[in-house]
């Protein structure tokens, strides 16, 4: 683009974890920053036959590297496709690899990927596999990630954003797994805030509420099925919930983000901020 949004952005490189499918907030953010002009790898797990659930029907190689391809042609950007599981520390150094091999330095880290597993379920009666396997995507992998890309970012500073969610900050029933990481995720936002900052690297986290992607449709229609009512019932109930009147967009989320990674929140690190139609007001 010829005069992109957030002008210091452009010929930067960005890592977005959790990109590989675009109906999601992770596509949604690599977009958002390659019109700015930034070079973008999109990284992301590509599940075996075995380990697909409703959460976990990303495309496969082929379909995540057209993603990026088509990005690259759009934007006159540099873009790549990674494949990642953010809960093996083989897979995320190999992704370092990848990537100081392609690009050399990292300005832009947005550490998405997320799943929950094993809901809905109380605390008491969650299943441990499923508790330990969200905190460890959720939580663990933002840690593993963001050990293997820091040390890429050390030579030119930049920034970290972290996604963590509304359920960091208001416990939701039956998704203590979910709830607990991302309120980890703020904690350890907070962490690298002030360990970076003397390198030049802030650190931020982001809270969305409720955003219409495939995850929010696939939690109204489990709902849906536990009160006995419809997907679209549902998802009435929770808009008459927030005070803006309807849920929110990938690319509303992907803006603040844009905002985080650009000089124009440069006095900005350490922070939570909410994305949620005001269903969530703090002083």
């Amino acid at each position: 683009m010829e005069n992109p949004m957030y002008q210091d952005l452009k010929g930067q490189t960005a890592l977005v974890t959790g990109a590989g499918k675009k109906s999601g907030i992770g596509y949604a953010i690599a977009e958002k920053l390659a019109q700015s002009g930034a070079n973008v790898v999109l990284a992301d797990f590509i599940p075996s036959q075995e380990e697909k659930t409703p959460l976990l029907i990303a495309a496969g190689l082929k379909e995540m590297t057209a993603l990026a391809d088509s990005l690259a042609g759009q934007y006159g950007v540099r873009a790549l496709f990674v494949e990642v599981d953010v809960t093996s520390t083989a897979s995320v150094d190999q992704m370092a690899a990848d990537v100081k091999a392609h690009f050399e330095q990292v300005q832009i880290l947005c550490n998405n990927a997320g799943t929950v597993l094993g809901v809905p379920s109380a605390v008491h009666t969650y299943d441990e596999n499923a508790w330990l396997k969200t905190i460890d995507v959720n939580l663990h992998g933002v840690y593993r990630v963001s050990k293997a890309i820091v040390p890429l970012m050390m030579d030119t500073g930049g920034a970290v954003i972290n996604m963590a969610s509304r359920a960091a900050k208001v416990p939701p029933l039956f998704n203590g797994a979910y709830a607990v990481a991302k309120a980890g995720v703020v904690m350890l936002t907070k962490v690298m805030a002030r360990e970076l900052a003397g390198s030049g690297i802030r650190v931020n986290s982001v809270c969305p509420g409720v955003i219409d992607t495939d995850f929010t449709r696939w939690r109204f229609g489990l709902e849906a099925q536990i009160l006995n009512a419809t997907e679209e019932a549902r998802r009435e109930e929770m808009v008459q919930t927030i005070p803006l009147g309807r849920l929110g967009a990938s690319e509303e989320v992907a803006n603040l983000v844009a905002f985080l990674a650009s000089d124009q929140s440069s006095y900005m690190t350490g922070q939570a901020i909410n994305v949620t139609g005001g269903q969530l007001m703090e002083l």
